[in-house]
């Protein structure tokens, strides 16, 4: 089996960018089937059982299985394909450059070295056999980065463990608790008329203008209403506005998208029907504000369940890192998803979330061997 720094560079010379809705990617880059097709190969070397799932057209998630004889508990190992676009990036996105210790490209952090970590921790476990050792379900899945269409897929198949990891970028630390996430769009309508003659049409672009005013002291009101101890306060931002066809034409149509996070106990419909009261009420909108169904929803993960495998996790942890953090973090993971389908589940993995998505994305090599270390204590020895 090929090193661990060698086996993640041969990763991250694989696409798998996740158009998250765009239709400008190349091809030569786009979706997971080549990062599909790497852990594919390497799980049926190692003789394990061996999943495709086909979730979309041409995007499978892959879920390997290794099964001891009386095993005391299952755990289950997720790691996601996808990684966000390359736009704006510094270096070769996808030439996994080595440079003082550290691995540079597109996926490097997030989270190709989480999953790097996994499949090693994985392979140990079926190359050694160790007395006592635990049922570990390892899966690669399609779609984090947009839609969570793949570890949904994955959930609806009854996939069962007793504990679940899920690899993000964490700095080694134990995320117990995170945000959810729900996204939709606004829309504003007006009438069309050639801009020469504005008087005679609607702006739909004005109209939304005076709807983002109202959705920023909305924003403002929320972030100062109520705080959870784990993750913090709820946000809403606006990330996307479309509106209009040519300057010499007065539009009818105008669309935000909004990205409002979650605390734990807050679901997505609440959310959105909670901005949608305010915006009904506020002064000035005398005019139709459509509210689109969302077209994301993620839930919350909150801290509870599987305290005793948390410890557990923290100790082995320890034995190779010296110490860790129980911590909440702002941002979503697939972890939501598998506790919400019921079983218990902490975010962990090699990297800083802070490189996640950046122009010069990289992991310090040194922390995803001392994650393999820890993922393979983790599921090592029995009770």
């Amino acid at each position: 089996m090929l090193a661990i720094p060698e086996l993640l560079a041969e990763l991250v010379r694989r696409p798998s960018v996740n158009p998250m809705g765009r239709t400008d990617i190349p091809p030569e880059l786009l979706h997971e089937s080549r990062v599909s097709d790497f852990w594919e190969e390497r799980l049926r070397a190692l003789g394990v059982p061996v999943e495709r799932q086909e979730v979309l057209p041409g995007r499978c998630n892959v879920v390997a299985r290794y099964s001891p004889p009386n095993p005391p508990f299952s755990l289950l190992f997720e790691a996601h394909q996808d990684t966000v676009p390359v736009d704006g990036m510094v270096i070769d996105p996808f030439a996994a450059t080595i440079r003082d210790g550290k691995l540079y490209g597109r996926g490097a952090c997030d989270v190709k070295a989480g999953g790097v970590a996994m499949f090693a921790a994985f392979a140990r476990l079926v190359t050694e056999r160790p007395t006592g050792s635990v049922a570990v379900t390892l899966a690669f899945t399609i779609d984090e980065e947009h839609t969570f269409l793949g570890v949904q897929h994955l959930m609806k198949t009854g996939i069962a463990a007793d504990f679940a990891v899920i690899a993000e970028p964490t700095g080694l630390d134990i995320v117990r608790a995170h945000k959810g996430v729900v996204r939709w769009k606004l829309e504003t309508t007006g009438t069309a008329c050639h801009s020469s003659m504005p008087e005679k049409g609607v702006s739909a672009v004005y109209r939304m203008a005076k709807v983002l005013t109202a959705v920023e002291e909305f924003a403002g009101r929320l972030a100062g209403s109520r705080k959870d101890e784990w993750v913090g306060w709820p946000t809403l931002s606006v990330g996307v506005i479309v509106g209009g066809v040519s300057p010499n034409t007065v539009p009818d149509r105008c669309v935000i998208d909004l990205d409002r996070r979650l605390l734990p106990g807050e679901s997505a419909a609440e959310a959105v029907a909670e901005l949608d009261t305010f915006l009904r009420s506020y002064p000035g909108l005398d005019f139709p504000v459509t509210s689109h169904p969302p077209y994301l929803a993620c839930p919350s993960l909150p801290p509870s369940g599987g305290d005793a495998f948390v410890t557990r996790l923290g100790a082995a942890i320890d034995a190779v890192n010296t110490s860790h953090r129980v911590v909440g973090v702002p941002y979503g993971t697939d972890a939501s998803t598998v506790r919400e389908a019921g079983i218990p589940a902490v975010v962990f993995g090699p990297g800083d979330i802070a490189q996640a998505h950046t122009k010069d994305e990289w992991v310090e090599l040194a922390e995803v061997e001392k994650a393999a270390e820890i993922l393979y204590r983790f599921a090592r020895a029995g009770r």
